[in-house]
Protein backbone atom coordinates (compact mmCIF):
# COMPACT_ATOMS: atom_id res chain seq x y z
CA UNK A 1 0.00 0.00 0.00
CA UNK A 2 1.44 3.36 -1.01
CA UNK A 3 2.14 5.98 1.62
CA UNK A 4 1.23 9.55 0.72
CA UNK A 5 2.94 12.57 2.28
CA UNK A 6 0.61 15.30 3.49
CA UNK A 7 0.48 18.10 0.93
CA UNK A 8 1.61 21.42 2.37
CA UNK A 9 0.68 24.82 1.04
CA UNK A 10 3.22 26.57 -1.15
CA UNK A 11 5.02 29.38 0.71
CA UNK A 12 4.89 33.08 -0.06
CA UNK A 13 8.32 34.28 1.18
CA UNK A 14 8.42 37.83 2.57
CA UNK A 15 11.69 39.60 3.39
CA UNK A 16 11.65 42.91 5.28
CA UNK A 17 14.78 45.07 4.98
CA UNK A 18 14.50 47.45 7.94
CA UNK A 19 16.73 50.48 8.47
CA UNK A 20 17.66 50.55 12.17
CA UNK A 21 20.34 53.23 11.94
CA UNK A 22 20.66 55.85 14.68
CA UNK A 23 18.47 58.37 12.84
CA UNK A 24 15.50 56.02 13.25
CA UNK A 25 15.56 56.77 16.99
CA UNK A 26 14.07 60.27 16.53
CA UNK A 27 10.42 61.31 16.08
CA UNK A 28 9.10 57.90 17.11
CA UNK A 29 10.24 56.16 13.92
CA UNK A 30 11.75 53.03 15.50
CA UNK A 31 8.77 52.70 17.86
CA UNK A 32 6.37 52.95 14.93
CA UNK A 33 8.40 50.37 13.00
CA UNK A 34 8.30 47.95 15.94
CA UNK A 35 4.54 48.51 16.29
CA UNK A 36 4.02 47.98 12.56
CA UNK A 37 6.07 44.76 12.44
CA UNK A 38 4.22 43.31 15.44
CA UNK A 39 0.95 44.20 13.70
CA UNK A 40 2.16 42.62 10.45
CA UNK A 41 3.20 39.37 12.14
CA UNK A 42 -0.14 39.15 13.95
CA UNK A 43 -2.03 39.58 10.68
CA UNK A 44 0.07 36.93 8.93
CA UNK A 45 -0.43 34.48 11.81
CA UNK A 46 -4.22 34.75 11.51
CA UNK A 47 -4.19 33.84 7.83
CA UNK A 48 -5.47 30.49 6.62
CA UNK A 49 -2.76 28.17 5.26
CA UNK A 50 -5.00 26.17 2.98
CA UNK A 51 -4.04 28.01 -0.19
CA UNK A 52 -0.61 29.47 0.63
CA UNK A 53 1.61 29.82 3.66
CA UNK A 54 3.31 33.14 4.43
CA UNK A 55 6.96 32.88 5.50
CA UNK A 56 8.77 35.89 6.96
CA UNK A 57 12.35 37.06 7.43
CA UNK A 58 13.47 40.42 8.86
CA UNK A 59 16.89 41.84 8.03
CA UNK A 60 18.04 44.93 9.91
CA UNK A 61 20.74 47.39 8.92
CA UNK A 62 21.87 49.72 11.69
CA UNK A 63 25.57 49.66 12.57
CA UNK A 64 25.75 46.20 10.95
CA UNK A 65 23.50 44.13 8.71
CA UNK A 66 22.00 41.04 10.28
CA UNK A 67 19.17 38.57 9.96
CA UNK A 68 17.04 39.67 12.91
CA UNK A 69 14.37 37.07 12.21
CA UNK A 70 15.41 34.00 10.16
CA UNK A 71 12.99 32.89 7.42
CA UNK A 72 10.20 31.00 9.17
CA UNK A 73 6.49 30.27 8.60
CA UNK A 74 4.64 33.21 10.14
CA UNK A 75 2.40 30.97 12.25
CA UNK A 76 5.49 29.56 13.99
CA UNK A 77 6.87 32.94 15.11
CA UNK A 78 6.72 32.98 18.90
CA UNK A 79 7.98 36.51 19.30
CA UNK A 80 10.55 38.92 17.95
CA UNK A 81 13.00 41.09 19.84
CA UNK A 82 12.20 44.80 19.33
CA UNK A 83 14.42 46.60 16.85
CA UNK A 84 16.94 49.06 18.32
CA UNK A 85 18.15 52.09 16.37
CA UNK A 86 21.92 52.57 16.34
CA UNK A 87 24.91 53.23 14.08
CA UNK A 88 25.18 53.90 10.34
CA UNK A 89 23.15 52.61 7.40
CA UNK A 90 24.86 49.53 5.86
CA UNK A 91 22.22 48.98 3.17
CA UNK A 92 24.68 47.19 0.88
CA UNK A 93 25.32 44.57 3.56
CA UNK A 94 21.58 44.10 4.02
CA UNK A 95 21.07 43.57 0.28
CA UNK A 96 23.84 40.95 0.26
CA UNK A 97 22.08 39.10 3.08
CA UNK A 98 18.75 39.32 1.29
CA UNK A 99 20.31 37.94 -1.89
CA UNK A 100 21.82 35.02 0.05
CA UNK A 101 18.42 34.20 1.55
CA UNK A 102 16.41 34.43 -1.64
CA UNK A 103 18.92 32.29 -3.55
CA UNK A 104 19.01 29.64 -0.81
CA UNK A 105 16.58 26.93 -1.99
CA UNK A 106 16.36 25.54 1.53
CA UNK A 107 14.90 28.87 2.71
CA UNK A 108 13.07 29.84 -0.48
CA UNK A 109 12.19 26.60 -2.29
CA UNK A 110 11.59 26.47 -6.02
CA UNK A 111 7.91 25.67 -5.41
CA UNK A 112 7.41 28.96 -3.53
CA UNK A 113 5.16 31.65 -4.93
CA UNK A 114 6.68 34.93 -6.06
CA UNK A 115 8.57 36.41 -3.05
CA UNK A 116 7.92 39.89 -1.67
CA UNK A 117 10.84 42.08 -0.58
CA UNK A 118 10.12 45.30 1.33
CA UNK A 119 12.74 47.97 2.07
CA UNK A 120 12.27 50.69 4.67
CA UNK A 121 14.81 53.48 5.16
CA UNK A 122 15.10 57.08 6.34
CA UNK A 123 18.59 57.83 5.04
CA UNK A 124 21.41 57.22 2.60
CA UNK A 125 23.60 54.10 2.66
CA UNK A 126 26.85 54.50 4.56
CA UNK A 127 28.64 51.48 3.10
CA UNK A 128 29.85 50.65 -0.42
CA UNK A 129 26.40 49.62 -1.59
CA UNK A 130 26.65 50.18 -5.38
CA UNK A 131 27.86 46.71 -6.40
CA UNK A 132 25.61 44.98 -3.83
CA UNK A 133 22.61 46.92 -5.13
CA UNK A 134 23.40 46.04 -8.75
CA UNK A 135 24.04 42.38 -7.94
CA UNK A 136 20.82 42.15 -5.95
CA UNK A 137 18.57 43.83 -8.52
CA UNK A 138 20.04 41.77 -11.37
CA UNK A 139 19.97 38.41 -9.58
CA UNK A 140 17.49 36.01 -11.18
CA UNK A 141 15.29 35.46 -8.13
CA UNK A 142 15.36 39.02 -6.75
CA UNK A 143 14.53 40.42 -10.19
CA UNK A 144 11.41 38.24 -10.30
CA UNK A 145 10.31 39.11 -6.74
CA UNK A 146 7.83 41.87 -5.95
CA UNK A 147 9.91 44.72 -4.50
CA UNK A 148 8.31 47.53 -2.50
CA UNK A 149 9.86 50.39 -0.54
CA UNK A 150 9.03 53.16 1.91
CA UNK A 151 11.18 56.30 2.18
CA UNK A 152 10.80 57.91 5.60
CA UNK A 153 11.27 61.66 5.82
CA UNK A 154 13.11 64.15 3.63
CA UNK A 155 16.58 62.64 4.23
CA UNK A 156 15.75 59.28 2.63
CA UNK A 157 17.49 58.40 -0.65
CA UNK A 158 14.33 58.42 -2.77
CA UNK A 159 16.21 57.97 -6.04
CA UNK A 160 17.87 54.77 -4.86
CA UNK A 161 14.67 53.41 -3.37
CA UNK A 162 12.71 54.21 -6.53
CA UNK A 163 15.24 52.11 -8.44
CA UNK A 164 14.67 49.30 -5.92
CA UNK A 165 10.91 49.21 -6.51
CA UNK A 166 9.73 47.09 -9.44
CA UNK A 167 5.98 46.76 -8.88
CA UNK A 168 3.69 49.13 -10.77
CA UNK A 169 0.95 48.35 -8.25
CA UNK A 170 3.14 49.62 -5.41
CA UNK A 171 5.21 52.72 -6.26
CA UNK A 172 7.63 54.16 -3.70
CA UNK A 173 5.69 55.19 -0.59
CA UNK A 174 6.85 58.38 1.12
CA UNK A 175 6.21 58.46 4.87
CA UNK A 176 6.02 61.83 6.57
CA UNK A 177 5.63 60.60 10.14
CA UNK A 178 5.29 57.58 12.42
CA UNK A 179 1.63 57.00 11.49
CA UNK A 180 2.58 56.69 7.83
CA UNK A 181 5.01 53.88 8.74
CA UNK A 182 2.14 51.92 10.28
CA UNK A 183 -0.16 52.79 7.39
CA UNK A 184 2.37 51.45 4.86
CA UNK A 185 2.87 48.14 6.68
CA UNK A 186 -0.89 47.63 6.99
CA UNK A 187 -1.20 48.14 3.23
CA UNK A 188 1.64 45.68 2.63
CA UNK A 189 0.06 43.06 4.91
CA UNK A 190 -3.33 43.47 3.17
CA UNK A 191 -1.65 43.07 -0.22
CA UNK A 192 0.16 39.89 0.81
CA UNK A 193 -2.79 38.30 2.60
CA UNK A 194 -4.93 39.10 -0.44
CA UNK A 195 -2.44 37.19 -2.56
CA UNK A 196 -2.42 34.24 -0.14
CA UNK A 197 -6.22 33.88 -0.52
CA UNK A 198 -6.19 34.41 -4.25
CA UNK A 199 -6.45 31.72 -6.91
CA UNK A 200 -3.40 33.39 -8.46
CA UNK A 201 -0.98 34.11 -5.56
CA UNK A 202 1.82 35.08 -7.94
CA UNK A 203 -0.13 38.10 -9.09
CA UNK A 204 0.54 41.41 -7.33
CA UNK A 205 -2.24 43.18 -5.47
CA UNK A 206 -2.75 46.94 -5.31
CA UNK A 207 -1.64 48.63 -2.09
CA UNK A 208 -4.71 50.02 -0.33
CA UNK A 209 -4.11 52.41 2.56
CA UNK A 210 -6.19 52.30 5.74
CA UNK A 211 -7.01 55.83 6.92
CA UNK A 212 -8.24 54.48 10.28
CA UNK A 213 -4.55 54.46 11.29
CA UNK A 214 -4.96 58.21 11.81
CA UNK A 215 -7.33 57.43 14.68
CA UNK A 216 -4.85 55.22 16.57
CA UNK A 217 -3.94 56.43 20.05
CA UNK A 218 -0.14 56.26 19.79
CA UNK A 219 2.28 57.43 22.45
CA UNK A 220 5.21 57.98 20.12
Amino acid sequence: MKKFAAKTARPIPVIILADTSGSMSVNGKIDALNFALKDLIGTFQEESRLNAEIHLSVITFGGSAQEHLPMIPAHKIEGMEPLIATGGTPMGGALELAQQIIEDKEKVPSRAYRPVIVMVSDGHPTDGYHQSFTNFCNSERASKATRMAMAIGSDADESLMSDFVNDLEAPLFKAKDARDIIKFFRAVSMSITSRSRSATPNQSAVLEFDDSVNELDLEF
